[in-house]
């Protein structure tokens, strides 16, 4: 979480977001390198690790504003726009330039338009197959940080209720459900489903927001329930046990029924109970996930979004050096080498342009609030 002065780490949280890119990293090696069942049952579900990440973000963002919202400080719009354009876009601008200007880069995978990028709504309708989908995450996210804190500060504004804020996060729920139910049903009388299924449910804001709406909600309840909050931390190991066991049972339905009818309405938010789970355990005093260092965990932490953004194409172009070397992708020495240059260059990218931009940020844009906390300490 942002201060003024730092960035505290939390351990818990580092290992979560750790795994999420691990996950991510895996899956897109099976999909789009070695089209085998190379890492077992993790690499077929990890693709799970975006939707860790959308639960982590609406935590971690959302958590912000509320906060933010009852600090003496207050909450600047304009603030918390620019710390996350100073976050999102340096990176993303790079890898995109990459994908424009460097044919091996998106080798005989098409481009949309560059507007459709610049403007994130590239996941809309995205035809599978397309250079840089994994951006479809990307785009949601975004989507995500310009409509939450202009809603809760619709709310704040007109003084709406804490109740009212509740039934809004359950009706979306409710409504997503809905949208992936009525798509399903139309996905039926399609020839090419799997195709269907991508462009209109996966890849969709509208059916893909269940984590991030946890997320929300997680914050939600933190700051304006603090007692519930803290009966809910006072059980940091066993939310996290109940948040495996949630989670094993998501996992274990996607992979034997991934595009099932079933599976598509209720299983995003069966992922979205479970991550919310352990996000508790990783936050709350006293629990393993939280007091525990994973080594590794926070390096990889910190370079996650370098590396989400650098590693598909990476892959596939060192897999073709390796494989001209006469090594195939399923081969140890291939699978050391690409996961290890995935980290290297994700490494690369945050150390050559989303540090220097994070000191730009920290020193011209401190913290969400409207005012610096000095001024606020004067007052």
């Amino acid at each position: 979480m942002q201060s003024t002065t730092s960035t505290v780490r939390v351990h818990g949280l580092d290992t979560l977001r750790a795994l999420a890119v691990t996950l991510v990293v895996l899956h897109h090696y099976v999909l789009f390198v070695s089209h085998a069942p190379t890492f077992g049952w993790i690499g077929e579900v990890g693709w799970v690790g975006v939707d860790l990440f959308f639960a982590l973000s609406g935590y971690l963002i959302g958590n912000q504003i509320f906060a933010a919202l009852r600090s003496p400080g207050g909450f600047s719009l304009k603030h918390f726009y620019a710390r996350r354009l100073l976050r999102t876009l340096p990176n993303y601008w790079v890898v995109l330039a990459l994908y424009f200007l460097w044919p091996a880069f998106r080798g005989e995978s098409p481009l949309l338009p560059l507007w459709e990028y610049l403007a994130f709504v590239q996941n809309i309708g995205l035809e599978p197959g397309s250079a840089f989908s994994h951006s479809w995450s990307l785009a949601i996210e975004e989507q995500f940080y310009v409509l939450l804190p202009a809603v809760a500060l619709l709310g704040a504004a007109f003084g709406r209720s804490l109740r009212l804020a509740w039934c809004v996060i359950a009706l979306a729920f409710v409504a997503g459900m809905l949208v992936r139910a009525d798509l399903w049903q139309e996905m039926a009388g399609q020839d090419h489903k799997l195709y269907f299924y991508f462009k209109h449910i996966y890849y969709s804001s509208l059916c893909r927001y269940d984590e991030l709406l946890a997320g929300v909600a997680l914050a939600l309840l933190r700051n304006h329930h603090p007692g519930a909050w803290g009966r809910l931390t006072r059980h940091g190991n066993l939310a996290g046990l109940a948040g495996l066991a949630v989670c094993g049972v998501a996992f274990r339905l996607f992979v034997d029924d991934r595009y099932g009818f079933g599976i598509t309405v209720f299983g995003f938010p069966l992922l979205a109970l479970g991550f919310s789970l352990l996000i508790v355990s990783s936050v709350a005093e006293g629990s393993l996930l939280r007091s525990v260092r994973v080594p590794g965990a926070g390096a990889l932490a910190l370079w996650s979004y370098a590396i989400y953004l650098l590693h598909k194409p990476v892959c596939v172009m060192a897999a073709k050096w390796m494989q001209a070397w006469g090594f195939g992708p399923g081969h140890p020495l291939t699978i050391g080498a690409l996961l290890v240059l995935s980290v290297a260059t994700g490494w690369l990218l945050y150390k050559l342009v989303e540090t220097p931009f994070m000191v730009l940020r920290e020193r011209y844009v401190p913290s969400n609030a409207i005012r610096p906390a000095s001024l606020v300490r004067a007052v």
